[in-house]
């Protein structure tokens, strides 16, 4: 007997919800601006993808490798018809993701990017925006270099960087972002390595010793720290010597890391050679750096930040300042001098012990450094110190909790100068600080890393 049920219509895609084009699939995209964090952004029959290596302006031909709700992620495989603002490469490592814009470009890109992150991600308005502080050098200017090893096509040895989107393929070569010092020492150390017969670590198999390469260069003392991070292993003393000789190092470190995954911190480490840090010179200062410990990595214009800093706290010289997330007290000790005291506070125990040997060292004594967890222990510290006049916060790319945040609304400074290496964590740690009664009232970004996308910015909020 013939059903009588009538037969239901194909689902419908709603008329408000663009289309999404199958994971896999080949699209002809037209880029139209740059996100937070570099890509491109186009739109296929209105459905956002997200491109890397691209230039607004760019046509381009790209497979789609992740498919989200709303919105896609594409591989770049060609570009069809070049931007009128795209420049040829100079470096072939993937760490200039932006070398193929002019600088000028970029260093508008940037500012746009740290005011629309605050006017459309926090909601704010009424703050001064300034021009962003151009780079002294558009090359060479990394202090410090993290590379990986790997094997290369026909199973040889190599030392760069990881391929976009590959945790096994490593480029080989040297970085045209640090010194040509640097990038000797990297081939250095390379050589060496093969001459030993030691093989990259295989994530995969967790077979094999070699892992990372760290190199640090203090520019303005001229002292170089190398740190090779392997697999448990034991390093042949005559070895060693040879490559020590080779290198000319201020530091030669082993670090052996039996974890699962790749690292450049962590582990236990084993001086080989030379000091287990090297020493530089900011601000007039010169400052201890332990191998695991934090410092900017390009040390001219960790200067012209900490003077943006410095300008924006305006100092009469009876303040006490707090500041938070302190590493090893450059800011903090490069603002010692116009205040009256300085309370410095970090988790991490080996950089608050090199931010006391700093001090000691440029002869600061109104400058105290403490170990302990901000969420927890900037309460304490308020009972210790009395509450701030000034609060300088240098956090880690996600930006403060929540928790972080309500912790210094009852600290209860009178002004907090923000140093923020991403402008969309920024904006809502500014919102709820503006909630909270503080008027966000001007925003200097900083160009602290040409050729790549990353932002930094500095903004100060007032105590209403």
């Amino acid at each position: 007997m013939e059903s009588t049920e009538p037969t239901p219509a194909p689902p419908q895609q709603r008329p408000d919800r663009p289309k999404r084009p199958d994971k896999g699939q080949e699209l002809e995209l037209r880029i139209d601006a740059l996100a937070h964090g570099g890509n491109g952004v186009a739109r296929h029959d209105g459905f956002v993808v997200f491109v890397g290596g691209t230039v607004p302006g760019d046509r381009v031909r790209a497979v789609l490798s992740t498919r989200k709700k709303g919105y896609g992620e594409a591989r770049l495989l060609e570009v069809l018809e070049p931007s009128p603002d795209r420049i040829e490469p100079v470096a072939q490592h993937p760490g200039a993701a932006w070398q193929v814009m002019p600088y000028e470009l970029q260093l508008r890109i940037k500012q746009e990017q740290v005011e629309d992150a605050l006017r459309r991600i926090g909601k704010l308005d009424g703050f001064q925006m300034e021009a962003i502080v151009p780079a002294v050098e558009q090359w060479g200017y990394r202090n410090k270099l993290e590379y990986s090893f790997g094997s290369g096509p026909d199973g040889e040895l190599v030392c760069g960087f990881h391929a976009p989107g590959s945790w096994e393929r490593i480029i080989d070569g040297e970085s045209k972002l640090g010194s040509e010092r640097a990038n000797a020492a990297r081939a250095t150390v390379l050589q060496w390595c093969r001459e030993q017969g030691l093989p990259a670590y295989d994530r995969r198999n967790q077979t094999g010793v070699l892992r990372n390469l760290v190199i640090r260069e203090a520019r303005r003392t001229g002292q170089l720290q190398v740190r090779l991070v392997t697999s448990p292993i034991e390093l042949d003393d005559l070895a060693v010597a040879i490559l020590a000789e080779k290198l000319d190092a201020h530091s030669l470190i082993h670090t052996q890391y039996d974890g699962l995954g790749e690292t450049t911190t962590g582990g236990v480490s084993t001086l080989l050679d030379g000091k287990d840090h090297i020493t530089e010179e900011l601000c007039g200062l010169s400052f201890r750096i332990s191998a695991d410990a934090f410092f900017q990595t390009n040390t001219e214009m960790a200067e012209r930040l900490y003077g943006v800093a410095a300008e924006y706290a305006d100092l009469k010289g009876w303040e006490r300042i707090y500041d938070l997330f302190c590493g090893i007290g450059t800011i903090g000790l490069s603002l010692s001098t116009r205040s009256g005291e300085i309370w410095g506070l970090e988790i991490i125990e080996d950089a608050i012990a090199d931010a006391i040997k700093n001090a000691k060292a440029n002869g600061i004594d109104n400058a105290k450094f403490y170990a302990g967890d901000v969420r927890v222990a900037l309460s304490e510290l308020v009972e210790i110190a009395g509450r701030p006049d000034v609060l300088v916060v240098d956090p880690p790319r996600a930006g403060l909790s929540q928790k972080v945040v309500r912790r210094i609304i009852e600290a209860n400074p009178k002004r907090i100068v923000y140093v923020s290496c991403n402008p969309t964590t920024l904006a809502p740690n500014a919102a709820q600080l503006v909630e909270a009664g503080y008027k966000l009232s001007r925003v200097r970004p900083v160009d602290m890393f040409p050729q790549t996308p990353h932002i930094e910015a500095v903004a100060v909020l007032d105590r209403v």
